[in-house]
């Protein structure tokens, strides 16, 4: 479980860092976007100030205070890519390395367990030596290291056992928020994205006359 669990937090990990890097990117091109539009409103308006044929005059006016609503909206969707999108990714690979970071401290820990029966086993070998010799003054020594390292086998099992329960239970944990906040993030952003779309439409589709009324 915690082999085919560590891949799985790796692979996710690798996946949610380059979808924060995309997000990122994104949200800077619509940045972009928003002072382009913004300077071809302001090209517009110049335009429409020096036009002497009155219909197409006061559509480049129109269109210049179009551009300047969708200035808008473009700056408030790259907002959202970056405030409910892009946080989110660098929250969540911030979570994978908190993660990851408990699986190294399993491996840590089990090592330690497998150190110290190691070093039981060699303390019990050394006295089975010294009884072998017949060093009795030395017995009682040997047998005192033993139990020490007896002591540290089973604090070091209990550790590994507490630890792989632990992660056991936050691992699950996490995976039941990670589903529910990335749905409420994701119905939030496309929320905006829709009602930007929606502005979107209606700003052309209210500047629509004033192209037709150009004769």
């Amino acid at each position: 479980w915690f082999e085919e669990k560590q891949q799985q937090v790796e692979a996710l990990d690798l996946q949610l860092r380059k979808l924060h890097s995309s997000i990122e990117t994104l949200s800077q091109h619509r940045k972009e976007l928003s002072l382009n539009t913004a300077a071809f409103a302001k090209s517009a308006a110049m335009l429409g100030n020096v036009e002497e044929h009155t219909a197409l005059s006061r559509a480049l006016s129109q269109l210049a205070e179009t551009e300047e609503k969708i200035e808008v909206l473009h700056k408030d969707q790259s907002d959202a890519d970056f405030y409910i999108m892009a946080e989110l990714m660098k929250d969540y690979v911030a979570l994978m390395g908190a993660v990851k970071d408990v699986f190294q401290e399993r491996i840590k820990t089990y090592k330690m367990w497998k150190d110290a029966e190691t070093t039981l086993g060699k303390k019990r070998e050394n006295k089975t030596k010294l009884e072998m010799q017949n060093k009795m003054d030395k017995i009682s020594q040997a047998q005192a290291e033993i139990t020490e390292w007896e002591q540290k086998v089973e604090k070091g099992q209990e550790d590994f056992e507490k630890i792989s329960r632990n992660i056991k239970k936050e691992v699950a944990r996490f995976e039941k928020l990670r589903v529910s906040d990335f749905k409420d993030s994701v119905i939030k952003y496309l929320q905006v994205l829709m009602d930007n779309q929606e502005k979107l439409i209606k700003y052309w589709e209210a500047f629509l006359p004033e192209a037709k009324a150009i004769v």
